[in-house]
This record gives C-alpha cells, sequence and structure tokens, in this order.
C-alpha cells in the first residue's frame, strides 16, 4: 500500500512539474532574420539588401508641406513622427558581373544601421566577390559600407559615381567654405572614397550612360549635384534604382512636391522626382529606392495629382 501511495505522489509531482515546464512563458527573441529579400529580373538575379532602419524626423526635415497636412498623410499611412526609415543597397548578378548599388551607412551612421555587409554575407555572396559599386550619390548613408576603419570594403570593385558629384563632396574649398555642421559630409566622402581613389579603383563618369551590360547610369541631380539613377535592364524587364529621388512613401507617393532639407537644389530634385515618378507610372517598370520600406521593389501607379505605390508580390518560391 505504501508502495503505491508512493508511486501516485510521484506521478503527482511528475505531472505538476511537467504543467510548469509547458506552460512557462517563452523569452522575448529581439532579434530580426537576416535582412535580404531575391528575385529575378529577366536573367538577371537582383538581391537587395537592407542596412537597417532609423528614426527619420519627419516633421524636421520635410519642405513645402505644413504640419496639418504631414500629420494626416503619417496617420493615412498608421505612421507617426519620427518614421521609421529604411536604408537599402541592391546587388545585382548579371551572370558575369556582381555590381553592387549603394553600400549603406557602414560606420557613418548610428547602431541601428551598418548592416549591408552582414546581410551579404547572409545572402551567400562575399564582398571579396562584388566586381562593381555604383553609388547614387555621396551621402554617408549610401557609402558608409564602402569602408570598414579606412581600409576597402570591397577590396577588387571598381567604385563608379557621376564626376559631378565628385568634383562637389572632394573638393577642399567646398569643405572649407561649409558651416560647421556641414562639413561632416564632405569628411565622410573624402573618407568612404580615399582607399579606391589610392588604388585607382574609383572611375567617376560623366552623364548619361551604360556603365555594363544591362545597367545605364541616368543623371538626375537636384538632391546632390551628381545624384544618378541606375536602370538595370534584362531580357524586356526593367529596374529604376533611383536613390534618395524620394525619402518617405508615406508623403511623397501622394504629393510628390514635397521635398527634403537635405536637397541641394530642391526646385531640380522636384523636377528630377516628378520626370521619373511619370515615366515608371506610365510604362509599369518596376523601381526600388534605398529608402522605400525594406525589401523597397514595388510599382508606382498615378492616382489624381500624386501616386500610388504599390509594393512587390512577396514570394518564398525557389527563385529560378
Amino acid at each position: 500500500m505504501m508502495i503505491t501511495w508512493r508511486l501516485v505522489m510521484t506521478s503527482v509531482l511528475a505531472s505538476v512539474l511537467l504543467s510548469s515546464l509547458t506552460n512557462a512563458a517563452a523569452p522575448l527573441q529581439k532579434t530580426q532574420a537576416p535582412g535580404y529579400y531575391r528575385t529575378m529580373l529577366g536573367d538577371m538575379e537582383v538581391t537587395v539588401l537592407s542596412d537597417g532602419t532609423f528614426p527619420m524626423p519627419v516633421g524636421k526635415l520635410l519642405a513645402s508641406i505644413d504640419a496639418t497636412d504631414l500629420s494626416a498623410a503619417l496617420t493615412r499611412s498608421f505612421l507617426k513622427d519620427p518614421v521609421e526609415a529604411s536604408v537599402n543597397g541592391f546587388l545585382i548578378n548579371t551572370g558575369t558581373k556582381l555590381v553592387l548599388i549603394d553600400s549603406g551607412a557602414g560606420q557613418f551612421f548610428g547602431p541601428t544601421l551598418g548592416n549591408l555587409v552582414h546581410n551579404l554575407r547572409a545572402a551567400g555572396y562575399t564582398p571579396d566577390q562584388v566586381d562593381e559599386v555604383y553609388i547614387t550619390h555621396l551621402h554617408p548613408d549610401h557609402i558608409g559600407g564602402l569602408v570598414d576603419h579606412g581600409k576597402a570594403v570591397f577590396k577588387h570593385a571598381t567604385v563608379r559615381i557621376a564626376k559631378a558629384e565628385t568634383d562637389y563632396w572632394l573638393n577642399p574649398d567646398n569643405l572649407r567654405g561649409a558651416p560647421a555642421d556641414g562639413k561632416s559630409g564632405f569628411e565622410n566622402a573624402n573618407a568612404a572614397l580615399k582607399p579606391y581613389s589610392t588604388s585607382g579603383q574609383l572611375k567617376p563618369f560623366t552623364g548619361d550612360q551604360e556603365l555594363i551590360a544591362g545597367i545605364r547610369a541616368v543623371t538626375t541631380a537636384g538632391h546632390t549635384p551628381g545624384h544618378s539613377v541606375y536602370v538595370v535592364q534584362s531580357r524586356g524587364e526593367r529596374l529604376v534604382l533611383w536613390g534618395d529621388l524620394m525619402h518617405v512613401a508615406s508623403v511623397q507617393f501622394a504629393n510628390p512636391s514635397v521635398t527634403i532639407v537635405y536637397d541641394t537644389d530642391p526646385a531640380t530634385a522636384l523636377v528630377a522626382r516628378t520626370r521619373i515618378f511619370a515615366d515608371v507610372a506610365k510604362s509599369g517598370e518596376m523601381v526600388g529606392g534605398a529608402h522605400l520600406p525594406f525589401p523597397a521593389l514595388g510599382h508606382l501607379r498615378a492616382v489624381d495629382a500624386g501616386y500610388t505605390y504599390v509594393p512587390v508580390n512577396y514570394t518564398s518560391l525557389k527563385i529560378h
């Protein structure tokens, strides 16, 4: 009888312990999956690489819009100021060349950015495999990933940028004449490009031109003096990678006239944005933006005086 009672008590205790273990709260993981997204464009493989996100104080940065209209635009998209903004790069495998368009912020911004190289590795590539790096413009969140503590990250890559851009940002007179809070932009540009310039890997280009088969640079000055859009084309399919043609999707698609204080020439930037928006909406071409919400690929559809952004349909199917 004593043995039976002990067996019953042991069974009860075991059940209580098992129940407490299975019902225990799991710890919060507080991590995110690697940030890359892959798709095909004709025969080319496109991999979007997330560099991370950061809080953008849009109320302080956007111009040509009053506070009431800005608040309404953010509310329609279930957002509030500051807006968590993405920073993205785009890796194009042409079949013969591996081309990176924009390199992320690297060490030039805070701890929530600088993840592009990590995500490039997670996507199955290494920095040493990159043949060419095309930069839309020389703001720090597009070039910081080029260097790591002063050394080139993409050791075998040729770096291509519009000559108007390097002429502006690498000019020592412009650095000396910049206000105190504007000098860092020139200093970061010099730091990011120095190892490539020293080695002869920096090769600026002039005007609109095809840099390699299937990738063409198109001048869209305004945001910066040499800002460029890159058009990728394969087997009749086109992808327009527009860098900082726009920054805040929830505001600037519906109202393209809204500019940002980072524009060196807001009027010219508006002309470039208006032209590209109209072109891609008419043609139905796919677009990719440095600050579109990751995975940052989609299409524009004209609506009234503005546009609606339609993200690509997500797929987990094997890429062929």
